[in-house]
């Protein structure tokens, strides 16, 4: 340890720069470096674009602070090495056993106190011993900081992320805290599931799986042994003691990159295995199943988007089969080239003419639709703003564009309406929703939400992959529901309520002119085939002619969820998807398979289709579904659940 008062023979000095990054008060970013002085302005800005570009989202707050950094020591790095884990539970059994071996008796239990980190700014400072809590304010805890590598000062500003030197640094640092017997550390980044142990015996443990990836938890702990009146020393060291790191010599040992096995290991560890299973005969309110216990059996299906049960429907699968004998099994290009048939266009008059808009543009799927039409809007200096639980296909459509993306919190469009307003200076603002959200199946209140687009003059864009046929008296979606306006575009898929498959959008004509010049998904791809865009035609027909579906599909929603709510469910009837909300992702399994044994197929919807320990029952209502075999899955769910 070397003392320094960085004063450098060109008259320069040395400062600390901070930065931190919050989104409603909630920490999003942190970071600081020190820096000579002719680097701050650079520094300033590299750490502000990148609390704007972190994986846990956008943040509405950042502060940036430059302070003089007071009397510097050195301090050469701790020793790396790397334990290669292959589970998060994996990963912290090893902490604790390392932990141990440093002499700390009670490091299984340190591991169980360190998920009340979690919610921390700082860090837990602990007794290594009793495992009482030292930290003078239990809520921000201590916050080690002023510290960098040696190395910035030589080379200049480059804050880009690197989780590896940035956590040597700090365990260093804190390793050297008088007192201080050992940390154990997991970043709360989401993308990033290492996290490590360190004393000045082992080093610096490097622990290549503590956690699942997308999980938005990381704590901290500090673990002191030592006198209670040395305890404001420590703290001392930790938040105002300068440091600088030598950390030439250390590089992270290089893991074995896991293998596939090793991947399908862990995601079966965490429960979130998947496997396609066949449904050896035609989607409908029953069908024959291979089941996960080897059997083939006919079950309830009660997981198929087929509200209206028209994918069998004979008018629909002989248009289907008439397209093929007259146009062929593909369309043999895209639909500029020689992709484009009478059928195309015919579909596309149909579902405007439907949705009451000027024009509609089809695509190969309901996925391509959203990413096509999000990418083909919204560029770089755009901003979109966009419902927390969209689906899959708006995310990647949103992080595709390249505009900036704006989070707002679920179905509460006050919230968008303040975002839209902070934002100025974008070349365009859009706003995104589903119309109903497949996970949950609750309806976004249309009228409210174009209101507040209309008033910060923000594109609106609405995906009714799962109102078309459903929502609505006669299954228009939502404009029909509330009685208002459309969105600006709304999206819509044919694989649903219309029993075929393909993707369209519907909007106005110039709209439609610019998504076929623009939009890549439907320029790049080739055509859907005639069968099943003839289908779609059909099926778009009878559900015209007959309305009464809608109404039955309705009527049954009602049943199922007043069935569950009379045993204790909260069940909603708003569209067609009734959740039954279970938490753990090995539990929503079980109980699938235990409902599979009674008769009935219903997906267990896990991570990352869903938040993290909200894994679903996810029940999807048909208009041919009968009361016997609804209030049969009742009786069921009441059983397993």
């Amino acid at each position: 340890m070397t003392t320094n008062d960085m004063a450098f023979p060109d008259g320069d000095r040395a400062l600390c720069v901070k930065m931190r990054a919050s989104r409603g008060g909630e920490h999003v970013s942190g970071a600081e470096r020190i820096v000579r002085e002719r680097d701050v302005p650079r520094v300033l800005s590299a750490l502000a674009a990148r609390a704007l570009g972190h994986s846990k989202g956008r943040p509405d707050f950042i502060n940036l602070k430059v302070e003089e950094p007071g009397g510097m020591i050195r301090l050469k790095a701790l020793p790396v090495s790397t334990v290669e884990t292959h589970t998060a539970e994996e990963g912290r059994a090893r902490a604790a056993e390392i932990l141990a071996a440093a002499g700390i008796s009670r490091a299984r239990e340190v591991m169980e106190l360190f998920k009340a980190s979690y919610s921390m700014r700082g860090a837990m400072l602990v007794d290594a011993d009793t495992l009482e809590r030292l930290e003078p304010d239990r809520e921000r805890g201590v916050r080690a900081t002023r510290m960098d590598a040696a190395e910035s000062l030589c080379g200049g500003a480059d804050c880009a992320k690197n989780h590896f030197a940035e956590a040597v640094v700090l365990a260093t640092k804190v390793a050297n805290a008088p007192g201080i017997v050992g940390e154990v550390c997991v970043s709360d980044d989401p993308d990033y599931v290492t996290g490590y142990v360190a004393t000045k015996e082992a080093g610096y443990r490097r622990i290549t799986v503590m956690k699942e990836a997308g999980d938005p938890c990381g704590g901290r702990i500090f673990l002191y042994r030592g006198p209670r009146e040395g305890v404001a020393e420590t703290v001392r060291f930790l938040e105002r003691q300068s440091v600088l790191v030598d950390c030439s010599a250390v590089a992270p040992a290089a893991p074995r990159p896991p293998s596939v096995a090793d991947e399908l290991k862990e995601i079966a560890a965490a429960g979130l295995s998947r496997e396609c299973r066949a449904l050896c005969s035609a989607t409908g309110p029953v069908a024959s199943v291979d089941c996960a216990d080897g059997t083939r059996r006919e079950l309830v299906v009660m997981a198929s988007n087929d509200y209206l049960d028209l994918a069998r429907d004979p008018r629909v699968t002989e248009a289907a089969a008439e397209a093929v004998r007259r146009w062929g099994a593909g369309s043999g290009g895209s639909r500029l080239t020689t992709g484009t048939q009478p059928p195309h266009l015919a579909l596309e008059r149909h579902l405007a003419a439907f949705k009451g808009t000027e024009a509609a543009v089809l695509y190969a799927t309901g996925y391509m639709a959203n990413v096509g039409v999000i990418t083909a809007l919204a560029k770089k200096g755009d901003v979109i703003f966009s419902d927390a639980l969209n689906h899959a296909s708006i995310i990647d459509g949103c992080r595709l564009s390249g505009a900036d993306v704006c989070i707002y919190r679920h179905a509460d469009l006050d919230d968008l309406a303040a975002r839209l307003a902070s934002v100025r200076g974008a070349r365009r603002r859009i706003a995104v929703s589903d119309g109903v959200f497949s996970m949950d199946g609750d309806v976004l209140d249309l009228p409210r939400f174009l209101e507040v687009c209309r008033a910060a003059g923000a594109v609106s864009i609405v995906d009714e992959a799962h109102a078309t046929g459903v929502v609505g008296a006669t299954g228009r979606g939502l404009a029909e529901h509330f009685g208002c306006a459309h969105p600006d575009i709304t999206v819509g898929t044919l694989s649903k309520a219309l029993g075929s498959e393909g993707g369209f959008a519907c909007a106005t004509h110039e709209t439609a002119r610019y998504l076929v010049n623009r939009s890549r998904p439907f320029i790049f791809s080739t055509a859907p085939g005639a069968a099943a865009v003839a289908a779609a035609d059909a099926a778009l027909s009878v559900l015209e002619a007959e309305p009464w579906r809608v109404e039955r599909l309705r009527e049954n929603v009602r049943f199922l969820a007043g069935s569950l709510a009379k045993l204790g469910f909260k069940a909603a009837a708003d569209s067609a998807i009734v959740p039954v909300v279970i938490g753990d992702e090995r539990r929503a399994v079980e109980a699938a398979r235990a409902l599979e044994t009674r008769g009935f197929l219903v997906s267990a919807i896990r991570y990352p289709t869903v938040a993290k320990d909200s894994a679903r029952l996810r029940l999807a209502v048909m208009s041919a579904h009968t009361r016997e075999q609804l209030a049969a899955v009742c009786a069921a769910l009441k059983d397993v659940v």
